[in-house]
């Protein structure tokens, strides 16, 4: 039906660019001889009318000018209007101007000048005045649409630039919309008229002009909003108070996922402090390195391994295996890939990495080339409480996990990590960099190309500050906060999954990598901003706790050991490579064990003390 309904559109359009040109050319003699012109000049124009309005058709239809929709005509459309007729117009010209006096039918073929300019400029001016009055129509009707919808939402653009004109024209196609005007903190904008609508004032009005006018919400419509401007806007619409919406970042509309108009609520990740990495598509090398591979994926129940599992299935693997101890975490991530990927090559096992007769069954049945290993025990406080269960799981489920993929030639190995195992001060940092070593040490050996990635904190995972924070604002308070200046890098999940990806394609020697992630914030400041996102004020409508450091914390984390690593530039943009001293990998291997052994016999002293020997840079104290 939609194709029928297009067709017939074209046709309704055809038929009246026939007229007009067929109109244009009349009126053209009609002027050129100021009346009925003598029967030569008119058996000159009925024999080129026909000839005439097909070639202009015809020239229109090449050029696209009928995919056009006339309610949405605009500068660029009346351009291509105007070329396809000169095309014509030349053509008339050169017939004109070249063709020999002795020619056949030289006198009916040769148009007068006056004829040809004449034709030319009616047929533009009603082609384009037929399309513009198909658009005054449409908006007319749109805006009586409008008016007669049932209380309309009545809002303000914070932003006329680019983006809010964009979102403005947009707008007056939505009934249940009511655009009242602009705010801008330029003020040459003020006072100005823009898509038929006024600046009605700068941001410091904001309050005087949502009263004065009675919106309903506020939109902020700048493509590249500040942190700071944003947290402005925000407390300006918290004061009112109104609600206040964002668009979508330029990145997501360009790319098409959403339109311009899908305005949201403002997030924490828009107030971060730092641009998100966008990878956008993967590119051939990364591509190539996981299309038709057997892939598994270590922790695939938790907020990395099952983010690293969506974004694998878009590149064609083989197979991807979902690895989990938790058999809740696990069919939950099942049900969601077999409802998004119906076809998708999964492949569920409930395990543990701490098993090796188990791990070799998996291992038997999947075959994989590829090995994520994301599952660990990340939570800082519990692993302090907890030294031997987090050398059990971090390092001896990783040295087991390491172990099997050697036995089975895995082509590549990538090892989620943390900024916490730079300079340890908890268990988990310290376990964590004992397992990037025991990588290392592995793919030094020969028998395993691996890589690891380190990251900062990772928003919406689960024990990360930003979900506890959210808990804590919908029960009321208080925000609690270990320090006033703890600082964290933050990134969202999906870039961390695309680090990964990157990652796993550039490292075969157990390198380290890290993604350039800004600067850190003040967890205060992240805490804040999500009392304000929420529509509360912090220490008015919600207090805000300090609760002291707790066991292993550090006040800032680090990305890298300044005195031991360095960085060097990858051919991703955002990607680093750590470079590091070596270290005695038959020396570290003979403490690996002794550190497992002791933890297997649940002696968490001893467990702190080879920890502290393992030189690197750990000093924590058992905590009773």
């Amino acid at each position: 039906m939609k194709h029928k309904s297009d067709l017939y559109s074209r046709t309704n359009q055809l038929v009246i660019d026939g007229s007009v040109f067929a109109i244009s050319f009349a009126t053209a003699y009609l002027i050129r001889f100021e009346g009925v012109p003598d029967w030569s000049a008119s058996k000159q124009l009925f024999l080129w009318l026909p000839y005439l309005i097909a070639v202009r058709l015809l020239v229109n239809w090449k050029f696209g000018i009928y995919r056009f929709i006339w309610r949405y005509v605009s500068l660029p459309d009346a351009v291509a209007i105007g070329r396809s007729l000169s095309v014509v117009t030349a053509l008339l010209l050169a017939l004109r101007l070249f063709y020999p006096d002795w020619a056949p039918f030289a006198q009916r073929a040769r148009l007068p000048l006056s004829v040809i300019a004449l034709e030319f400029l009616l047929s533009l001016v009603g082609s384009l005045s037929v399309r513009a009055l198909r658009r005054l129509l449409y908006e007319r009707g749109e805006r009586s649409t409008i008016l007669n919808a049932e209380n309309p939402k009545r809002v303000i653009l914070y932003g006329a630039g680019r983006a809010g004109l964009l979102l403005a024209k947009e707008l007056k196609n939505q009934g249940e919309v009511e655009l009242v005007g602009f705010v801008d903190d330029d003020f040459k904008k003020v006072g100005t008229v823009i898509s038929g609508r006024k600046v009605l004032g700068r941001g410091e009005e904001l309050r005087k002009i949502v009263r004065e006018f009675g919106a309903d919400e506020v939109m902020i419509s700048i493509a590249t909003a500040s942190p700071k401007a944003l947290r402005e806007v925000l407390e300006r619409c918290q004061e009112i108070p109104i609600p206040a919406k964002i668009i979508p970042s330029l990145h997501e509309v360009v790319s098409g996922r959403v339109s311009i108009t899908q305005v949201r609520d403002v997030q924490v990740e828009d107030l971060l402090g730092r641009d998100t990495v966008e990878i956008q598509q993967p590119d051939e090398a990364v591509r190539e390195a996981y299309m038709g591979k057997r892939i598994l994926v270590s922790g695939a129940g938790g907020s990395i391994g099952s983010e690293l599992v969506r974004q694998l299935l878009p590149l064609a693997p083989a197979s991807v295996g979902i690895l989990d101890k938790d058999e809740n975490s696990t069919y939950e991530l099942e049900q969601e890939l077999l409802f998004r990927f119906p076809s998708a090559p999964i492949e569920p096992h409930i395990a543990d990495i701490r098993h090796p007769v188990r791990l070799q069954a998996v291992f038997a049945r999947l075959r994989p080339h590829v090995v994520f290993h994301a599952a660990a025990h990340k939570h800082v406080p519990l692993m302090q409480k907890q030294p031997c269960e987090a050398v059990l799981n971090n390092v001896g489920g990783t040295k087991i996990l390491l172990e099997t993929c050697r036995e089975h030639r895995v082509e590549r190995f990538v090892f989620i990590s943390t900024d916490k195992a730079v300079n340890p001060t908890s268990v988990m940092g310290a376990t964590k960099r004992v397992g990037e070593l025991l990588v290392e040490s592995f793919a030094n050996a020969g028998s395993l190309p691996s890589a690891c990635v380190r990251f900062g904190n990772v928003m919406g995972s689960r024990g990360s500050v930003i979900p506890l924070f959210q808990r804590q604002i919908r029960e009321g308070g208080p925000i609690t906060v270990t320090h006033p200046d703890v600082v964290r890098f933050f990134m969202t999940i999906p870039e961390a999954v695309q680090l990964v990806l990157c990652a796993g394609t550039l490292g075969r020697c157990g390198e380290v990598f890290v993604l350039d992630m800004g600067d850190p914030r003040k967890i205060l400041e992240v805490a804040q901003e999500m009392a304000l996102l929420s529509g509360l004020v912090p220490g008015r409508d919600i207090k805000i706790a300090l609760t002291g450091l707790r066991g292993g914390e550090k006040i800032a984390e680090e990305l890298i050991d300044g005195k031991n690593e360095a960085l060097s530039p990858t051919r991703f943009d955002k990607v680093r490579l750590v470079v590091g001293r070596g270290f005695d990998a038959a020396a570290f291997a003979r403490k690996v064990d002794i550190l497992i052994d002791a933890a297997r016999r649940e002696s968490p002293d001893e467990v702190y003390e080879i920890l502290r020997a393992l030189d690197i840079g750990f000093n924590g104290e058992v905590k009773r």
